[in-house]
């Protein structure tokens, strides 16, 4: 089945690449941009910026085509087609690389990040980009992150003030190995299921809860559903975007430049975004009644301390960069 989904999203890719490379001029070089964000989403505005400096910087000379809401595919259909050259760029979560690359794992680890001041001096530093360019094992080259803010527990019935509050809760979490031991650790029932099947999962009674940030609770309109909101922040898990290795090849020194240079500007860019977005979200479900509980973070962090014990046991890689982030965390 998954062979299939990805020879469909190859064929579409195929097709638009078709109808839009008519009549145009060949001495433009076209990247070809997917993913599966909404186009009011920052993401995507901060894509749209990084197109414009890219046309801008090259004098014309080239041109990134954005196909968002998963036109060309899933995020995993996508960064397949990143891996065989079909397709230029996607941004991706760093909890679907998990199952790619395991050194990704290290943006799962709870409560890793201080604060987002510290999240920046990671990405921006040395660590960061030596995680970016690890992309390089899986046929991709990392360009930048984006910020996908923190992630916290919403819930229908009952209010998360500790973690004792998630025993026997049914919790909705991506298909990350992580976050399904990070749920169950804390006491609930890890449930994975799609994000498209949350909003009538909540309705229904197949889970109790799910986990996400401030924008994406307000823009799937779960808070309609699910009314506590608890900002225990467990995790930080960025979006990061990458080309495709093969296509990066193929750019001369020149283009490369150009395009990592438009790729930071446009990070930038969706930082501010992003920060202005999970005000108005937090500001919106609040106005429409969703109770928001700030709790004692302590507890939770106690409760996962075996999650750091297993993978500074199991990863010299994952001990290696475990360290260095928290080096960082005071500077």
């Amino acid at each position: 089945m998954q062979t299939y989904r990805t020879g469909s999203a190859i064929l579409m890719f195929v097709f638009v690449l078709f109808l839009t490379s008519c009549g145009s001029d060949q001495r433009v070089t076209v990247l070809k941009l997917g993913h599966g964000l909404d186009s009011t989403h920052p993401v995507h505005l901060a894509m749209e910026r990084m197109a414009e400096r890219t046309h801008e910087y090259s004098d014309g000379t080239m041109r990134i085509d954005i196909y968002p809401a998963q036109q060309l595919g899933t995020e995993r259909e996508l960064l397949e087609l990143l891996q065989i050259g079909s397709l230029d760029i996607t941004k991706v979560s760093s909890s679907v690389l998990e199952g790619f690359e395991p050194v990704y794992t290290i943006f799962a680890v709870p409560f890793l990040f201080l604060d987002q001041a510290h999240r920046y001096r990671v990405w921006d530093g040395p660590v960061g980009r030596e995680l970016l360019d690890a992309g390089e094992r899986i046929r991709l080259m990392g360009l930048t992150y984006y910020d996908a803010g923190t992630r916290s527990f919403y819930t229908k019935d009952q209010p998360i003030h500790h973690p004792d509050d998630l025993i026997g809760q049914k919790i909705r979490v991506q298909e990350s190995p992580v976050s399904i031991q990070l749920v169950n650790l804390l006491g609930g029932s890890a449930t994975p299921i799609s994000w498209g099947e949350i909003y009538t999962s909540l309705q229904q009674g197949i889970v109790d809860g799910a986990e996400n940030n401030p924008p994406s609770f307000h823009i799937s309109r779960h808070y309609e559903v699910a009314r506590y909101y608890s900002l225990n922040e467990h995790t930080a898990v960025p979006d990061i975007l990458f080309i495709s290795l093969e296509t990066w090849n193929r750019l001369t020194d020149e283009q490369q430049e150009i395009v990592q240079r438009a790729a930071d500007e446009s990070a930038v860019y969706q930082r501010e975004l992003w920060q202005k977005a999970t005000e108005e979200a937090l500001d919106a479900v609040r106005a429409d009644g969703v109770e928001i509980i700030i709790p004692d973070k302590q507890p939770f962090v106690e409760k996962l301390e075996p999650m750091y014990e297993q993978f500074m046991s199991e990863s010299e890689e994952l001990k290696y960069y475990i360290e260095k982030i928290r080096e960082l965390a005071d500077e």
